[in-house]
C-alpha cells in the first residue's frame, strides 16, 4: 500500500512523543481501572470506529457572497482521492472516501485502481440535483424530484439511478439523497402535490436500489429554498423512509437543524423506531454552517454519541450507522480540519464509552436530574487523548497528525504541482 508521507517523517515525529504517550495512557488506564473500565477494552473499540471523509471537504469551500479559494487545491477526483489519503495515513480514522456525482464523475475502474493504491474504499454516493450541471437538459431552478414537470423529475431520477450504478461497481453500498427543492413565497408550490411528487420520484429510485444497499434522505429546513422545504424537518424524514420501505433510512445532518433543537433526542427517536440511517458530521452557530465537527458544541457531539453507545449496547452487530463528515472549509486547510474533525468524532465515541450506564439508569429511574446529568459530565470530562492518539499509534498513524502534515510540507508540495483555481463567484458550497 502507498502512502503520501513519507513513513521516516511519521517516525521521527512519533519517537519524540511515544515516551510521553505511553505514560500519559499508562495515567489514564489507571485512573479508568477506579472507575472498572479496561482501558485496552476502549481502545480496542476506538481502533475499529471509522468515519468517511467527503470527496468535497478536500476543497476549499466557500458562502453565498464570495470563496476564497486556497493553494494546492484538488484539480479533481484523483487528486481529492489523494488529498484524503492523507488524512486516512495520518489519523487511521478514515478508511473510506464519499464521492458527489456529477463533481467526482469518472471511470469507475480507475477511481477503484486509485483508491486501491492507498488501501482506501467507497462510502454511500450522494447525488446532486440542487445545482444544474454542465449540458444538463433541463434546470433544478424550481426544484427536482418533487417539480411539477414530469420530465424534470425524471431527468432527476435516472441521475440517481446513475449514481447506483457507479455506486455499485465502486462497492458502495448506500445512496444519500439531499433536495433543495422548496418555495421562496408564499403560494408559490402546492405542499402535499409537492410532497406526493417526491414521494413518487424517491419509490422509482427506492425500487432501483440492490438487495444490500440502504438509502439515506436528508431533512433540512431552509436553504436554498426559504419559505418551505420539501424535507424539512425530521418527521417528514421519518415519514419517507416508512413509505418507502426497509431499505430506506433517515440521515442526520448536525447542521440542518435550528440552532436549539435537541438534536440528540430526534437521534434516540430514530433508533428507537429503527430509522435512522447515519451521519453527516459537523457543527454549527447560527445555521448549516458546515463548521469542523466538535469546534462549537463538543458536548453536543458527546450527547449523540451517549445515544449511539447506548443503542450499540443494546443491539450489537446489528446497529451499524453510516459516519462521515461534511464541512466546508473556508479559513482553514481542509485536510487539517478533516484530519482535526475525525479525531473529534472519535473522541465523542470514546468519552461516550466511559459513561456509567447502569450509574446512569439508577439515577434516571429514581428521578435524580442532578447525579445522572453528573453521571454523563464525568464520561465528558474525562480527557481520552491517550487513547486516540495510542489508537493511531498502533495503527501506523501519527501520535500528532497536524505536526506530522506540518512537517512534511504537503500543502506545499501540492500548491507548486497543482495550478492556482481562479476565485469562483457566488454560490453556497
Amino acid at each position: 500500500m502507498e502512502t503520501i508521507i513519507e513513513t521516516d517523517i511519521v517516525s521521527r515525529e512519533n519517537e519524540a512523543r511515544q515516551t510521553a504517550l505511553k505514560s500519559d495512557y499508562a495515567a489514564l488506564g489507571e485512573q479508568l481501572a477506579r472507575r472498572g473500565i479496561a482501558i485496552d477494552a476502549v481502545l480496542a473499540k476506538v481502533e475499529a470506529f471509522g468515519v468517511a471523509i467527503p470527496s468535497w471537504g478536500v476543497g476549499t469551500g466557500g458562502t453565498r457572497f464570495a470563496r476564497f479559494p486556497g493553494g494546492g487545491e484538488p484539480r479533481d477526483i484523483f487528486d481529492k482521492i489523494e488529498d484524503c489519503a492523507v488524512v486516512q495515513q495520518l489519523t487511521r480514522a478514515t478508511p473510506t472516501v464519499s464521492l458527489h456525482i456529477p463533481w467526482d464523475k469518472a471511470d469507475p475502474k480507475r477511481l477503484k485502481q486509485a483508491a486501491a493504491r492507498f488501501g482506501l474504499g467507497f462510502d454511500a454516493m450522494n447525488s446532486n440535483t440542487f445545482s444544474d450541471a454542465v449540458d444538463q437538459k433541463l434546470s433544478y431552478k424550481f426544484g427536482s424530484l418533487s417539480h411539477a414537470d414530469a420530465a424534470v423529475r425524471r431527468q432527476a431520477v435516472e441521475h440517481n439511478l446513475e449514481c447506483i450504478e457507479i455506486g455499485n461497481t465502486l462497492g458502495s453500498k448506500a445512496l444519500t439523497v439531499w433536495i433543495g427543492d422548496g418555495s421562496n413565497f408564499p403560494g408559490q408550490v402546492n405542499f402535499a402535490r409537492a410532497f406526493s411528487r417526491y414521494l413518487e420520484a424517491m419509490a422509482d429510485i427506492y425500487a432501483a436500489l440492490p438487495d444490500d444497499w440502504r438509502l439515506f434522505t436528508e431533512h433540512k429546513m431552509y436553504e436554498p429554498a426559504f419559505y418551505s422545504t420539501v424535507v424539512q424537518d425530521w418527521g417528514t424524514n421519518y415519514i419517507i423512509a416508512k413509505e418507502l420501505g426497509p431499505k430506506a433510512f433517515c440521515l442526520v445532518d448536525l447542521g440542518h437543524h435550528a440552532p436549539n433543537v435537541n438534536i440528540e433526542m430526534i437521534v434516540s427517536r430514530l433508533i428507537q423506531f429503527g430509522k435512522l440511517g447515519g451521519f453527516h458530521f459537523n457543527d454549527s452557530k447560527y445555521g448549516d454552517d458546515d463548521l469542523d465537527a466538535g469546534s462549537i458544541d463538543p458536548y453536543r457531539l458527546f450527547l449523540v454519541f451517549n445515544e449511539l453507545v447506548d443503542a450499540e449496547l443494546s443491539a450489537g452487530k446489528a446497529f451499524h450507522p453510516a459516519h462521515m463528515l461534511d464541512q466546508s472549509h473556508n479559513v482553514t486547510d481542509p485536510i487539517e480540519s478533516l484530519m482535526l474533525s475525525a479525531t473529534e468524532v472519535q473522541r465523542a465515541y470514546a468519552q461516550a464509552l466511559l459513561v456509567d450506564r447502569d450509574a446512569l439508569t439508577a439515577f434516571q429511574e429514581d428521578n435524580d436530574a442532578l447525579m445522572a446529568t453528573q453521571t454523563l459530565k464525568a464520561a465528558y470530562r474525562t480527557d481520552v487523548e491517550p487513547i486516540l492518539a495510542m489508537a493511531r499509534l498502533n495503527a501506523g498513524g501519527a501520535i500528532d497528525p497536524v505536526s506530522a502534515y506540518r512537517a512534511a510540507g504537503y500543502r506545499a508540495k501540492v500548491t507548486a504541482e497543482r495550478p492556482a483555481v481562479a476565485a469562483a463567484g457566488g454560490g453556497i458550497v
